[in-house]
């Protein structure tokens, strides 16, 4: 089992290498797939959807993947590689105040919207109440992943952590972002 393991992780760095976009992008969708599997089956549901467990595939390849891919070649282009504490903190700070936010909001939108199929309306109402809650509890749990992914990863591994993290909190953004329907009697 060790040498599978072992071979699989030497053919996934030579991947990230050869074509570092589509990797992580890949990455992200496969782990997005396990975490909606694993909050649909958190949430109670008696068979998997897979219409749903596809459509949050889809998000993790053609968005978190490549938002990660870029936000990270982007932060070391503006703090040219540096890896000191204080740079790190900036990172971490900007991260927070800037794409946390959206990517919070974004998730909920296609969460709403796509997966759920909700009309916009709603979509927006559930946005109102929800979203300042779940970015706070961002505020609380997010800044520590990105002071390690910062001071500890190297670039080409940050997309994979902040994606295997990113599959915990899909998960509670998903009871967060799930309507709840009441069945009238």
């Amino acid at each position: 089992m060790g040498e599978i393991v072992k071979k699989t992780w030497h053919r996934y760095l030579l991947q990230l290498q050869l074509h570092p976009l589509r990797t992580k992008a890949f990455t992200a969708a496969a782990l997005a797939g396990c975490s909606d599997s694993i909050g649909q089956k958190i949430l109670g549901a008696k068979r998997l959807q897979l219409k749903q467990v596809s459509l949050m595939m889809l998000y993790g390849f053609a968005y978190a993947g490549p938002f990660g891919h870029f936000l990270h070649k982007f932060m070391d282009y503006i703090f040219k590689g540096k890896k000191d504490t204080k740079t790190t903190a900036k990172k971490v700070l900007l991260e927070q105040l800037t794409s946390s936010p959206w990517n919070n909001f974004f998730f909920m939108l296609y969460y709403g919207w796509i997966v759920d199929g909700r009309p916009w309306y709603l979509v927006k109402n559930k946005l109102r109440k929800d979203f300042p809650s779940v970015q706070l509890n961002a505020w609380k749990v997010w800044p520590i992943v990105a002071w390690v992914n910062y001071q500890y990863l190297p670039v080409q591994f940050r997309v994979l952590f902040q994606s295997f993290f990113a599959a915990c909190w899909g998960i509670f953004l998903k009871m967060q972002a799930r309507f709840v329907v009441i069945k009238k009697a």
